[in-house]
């Protein structure tokens, strides 16, 4: 199905400590991620990269919090623009680090609501990023986007959640460092938790099947967040949260795969890619890659070669 893509440039570098992010979405349209989209027969309209503005005055009693009015700034900015583009096609919001998803998820779950349909999350991340502002000791806000969107209490002075995902309809897929903060957390939530153990020992297809299926029967949309440490660090060095044992090259391509068969994704982030950490733009071309497998391209959807 053709889709009219809306590149969204969100060039966030305040939910971390260490630069670079903010090169992300220059990064991904020199990778040919508009080429990539175009070939498969999509529309493709580029919005340029979304401008905030911080807000301030913004305090928390978490003094490890750093960059709060900046992070809320963009928060207000990027939820405005998910709403606004969820209403006229496809966006994909090229970031940034990943608390540009605290105002992504935060405008498309808006429009799911004023649709009248259940928002589904799948996250593809290393991390279950589940702190709040009161649990996070790195201050780092890039490790809260999930519980603010499951509606978890502590994130004043954000505004709350506009429709908070009830936490049967979260996915964190491929997770494999969970703080004890975040642990403790999860633990009282029925977020569906697909870490690599997991992974390895039922395979990408059956868990992820199993979401899916539950999206389809209730009909509603779905928010993909794929952050570049989903991926191992071997194939994906340009990330500043490296974490070993992450999913290889074609697990992930087959997860991208089956959720372009699925025909179910309505929205998605690509986060954390740093191209100050990567090698000749081998994690960005990665990542168009994948987005590539997402809208309908098969990695060996080619002719076999015969050698008889």
């Amino acid at each position: 199905m053709t889709k009219t893509c809306i590149l969204i440039g969100a060039p966030v570098d305040s939910g971390q400590r260490r630069p670079g992010c903010l090169m992300g979405p220059a990064a991904y349209r020199v990778a040919g991620l508009a080429d990539t989209l175009e070939a498969l027969g999509h529309k493709v309209r580029d919005t340029g990269d979304v401008a905030h503005r911080p807000i301030t005055g913004a305090r928390c009693a978490n003094a490890a919090v750093h960059h709060l009015e900046e992070t809320l700034g963009w928060t207000h900015t990027l939820s405005a623009a998910a709403e606004a583009a969820m209403a006229e096609g496809f966006p994909i919001f090229m970031g940034g680090d990943h608390s540009l998803s605290l105002g992504s998820v935060s405008g498309v779950a808006a429009h799911a609501k004023s649709a009248g349909r259940p928002l589904f999350v799948l996250w593809l991340d290393a991390h279950s990023d589940f702190h709040t502002l009161e649990t996070t000791t790195s201050g780092n806000l890039h490790g809260t986007p999930v519980a603010y969107i499951a509606g978890r209490d502590g994130f004043a002075p954000f505004p709350p959640f506009p429709a908070p995902v009830p936490a049967q309809n979260i996915c964190l897929f491929g997770i494999r460092s969970v703080d004890p903060a975040e642990h403790a957390g999860l633990l009282s939530h029925e977020i569906a938790i697909n870490d690599m153990r997991v992974l390895d020992e039922r395979g990408v297809v059956a868990p992820l099947r199993d979401f899916l299926d539950r999206v389809r029967a209730a009909d509603g949309f779905l928010h993909v967040s794929l952050d570049v440490d989903f991926l191992d660090p071997a194939i994906a060095p340009a990330v500043g949260t490296t974490v070993p044992g992450g999913t290889t090259f074609r697990e992930a391509h087959l997860v991208m795969e089956l959720l372009h068969e699925s025909g179910l994704v309505s929205s998605l982030d690509l986060v954390e890619l740093n191209p100050f950490l990567d090698e000749r733009g081998r994690t960005a071309k990665l990542m168009v890659d994948l987005v590539g497998s997402l809208m309908g391209r098969k990695v060996f959807d080619r002719p076999t070669r015969s050698f008889g």
